[in-house]
């Protein structure tokens, strides 16, 4: 069966071993790839041979599997270095996700940097790990946090934005995609804006690297955070892509092994990044799980994908908006991969429960989103989230599952 992706829907599909399974006895329609997407067979064989046959730490032995796993970990960095068209290899730190990424910027770079007065500049529709660490970072130093607004329906004020960027401001963070909206941000515009007045820019593309190709060069960006586990690969390990020269000038902000040059009791020295940030035992299998993720991606071709998901999507917002008493948010706004909506008089939890009872997954809260949920006036939204591999097939089951929401509240 092909799609308007161009790519063969059942082949893929098949490369997802849990995708054939069931749920409730139903056949499983997986609608939270937002929250984290599912593992291709050429990842769970890429991680399943890096313990099977050659299980060893990186970076440290002389030996035969040292040196494989060595070479399969930086080998998955050059990999992410082409995915996102960084300059050079130093550029990218291995983390846990794109939560981490955000912190380590915040302390290594923010604890040097940041002083009092300063400001720092996120918008309404941030996720909490791109709002929290940049608190923690203002109350440590006693500089100031900047909110720019969205306008009704979904899409950032740049109007405001731009009037926000002030002398004081010092970096301005914010998502590439929202998570709980599926907002596309003109970060490449915004980058500009921000540069223009001497603000860095720290994105966060854990919603955006699954769904666009990313080329930070292209966008100018200081920082770019992304995560594996919604990338199609493990979870545990993520990026932190920065600029040569700005993570040469920071500090680390974790102290262990392999990220020294030399100890004594007198002093230490550091190694140059990418090293210098990643303290301690790396999450090996992660990493190589990553590499593999990516290429996998990048062999269905970013055309495909874009075309396949773009079909799926206004599918999904022309058939979600028709239940009645439903309302799907930012419907106008350039997104991808999310429709989130709220039914008239029903809690969204209690839209997810019975959903679920029909075998379909979507995610129902405020999504780590609470600002944006009190900016929208409401306490949560239903989101269901898709991926290259789902179909119209399943938003039809999707949809059919909200008519049984109606039936169960009497609509």
């Amino acid at each position: 069966m092909s799609t308007a992706g161009g790519f063969d829907i059942k082949a893929v599909r098949e490369d997802f071993p849990i995708l054939g399974r069931t749920v409730r006895e139903r056949p499983l329609i997986y609608l939270d790839n937002a929250a984290t997407a599912h593992k291709p067979r050429a990842v769970i064989d890429a991680v399943t041979r890096y313990y099977t046959q050659m299980n060893s730490n990186v970076h440290r032995g002389l030996h035969e599997l040292s040196e494989k796993a060595t070479a399969a970990f930086e080998r998955s960095r050059a990999t992410v270095r082409r995915f996102i068209n960084a300059a050079d290899e130093r550029e990218i730190v291995f983390v846990r996700g794109t939560t981490e990424a955000i912190n380590l910027v915040a302390q290594a770079w923010g604890r040097a940097e940041i002083r009092g007065g300063d400001e720092i500049l996120v918008t309404e529709m941030e996720h909490h790990s791109n709002i929290v660490p940049w608190q923690m970072l203002c109350a440590q130093a006693g500089a100031r946090l900047r909110v720019a607004p969205i306008a009704d329906g979904g899409t950032l004020r740049l109007d405001a934005l731009r009037d926000l960027i002030g002398p004081r401001t010092r970096m301005v963070a914010l998502g590439h995609v929202s998570n709980a909206l599926g907002t596309v941000n003109p970060v490449r515009e915004i980058t500009r804006l921000a540069h223009e007045r001497g603000a860095l820019v720290l994105i966060d593309g854990a919603q955006a690297v699954p769904h666009m190709p990313v080329d930070v060069r292209d966008i100018g960006c200081d920082f770019y955070a992304f995560s594996g586990h919604k990338l199609f690969g493990p979870t545990g390990i993520g990026v932190l892509y920065g600029r040569a020269d700005l993570l040469e000038a920071m500090s680390p902000w974790q102290g262990g092994g392999d990220m020294i040059a030399s100890v004594s009791f007198e002093t230490t020295t550091y190694k140059r990044p990418p090293h210098r940030f990643e303290a301690g035992t790396p999450d090996i299998a992660g990493a190589i799980g990553l590499g593999a993720a990516i290429e996998y991606l990048e062999s269905l071709g970013w055309a495909a994908i874009e075309a396949h998901e773009r079909d799926l999507l206004d599918y999904a917002t022309r058939s979600v908006a028709a239940v009645p008493e439903v309302t799907v948010l930012a419907a106008g706004a350039p997104r991808v991969g999310v429709v989130s909506f709220v039914m008239e008089g029903i809690h969204p939890h209690d839209i997810g429960t019975i959903l679920d009872m029909q075998g379909v997954a979507v995610r129902a809260g405020h999504h780590c989103a609470q600002p944006l949920m009190d900016r929208l006036g409401i306490p949560a939204t239903a989101r269901a989230s898709m991926a290259f591999y789902n179909t119209r097939d399943e938003i039809d089951v999707l949809v059919a599952g909200l008519g049984k929401v109606r039936e169960v509240f009497g609509r």
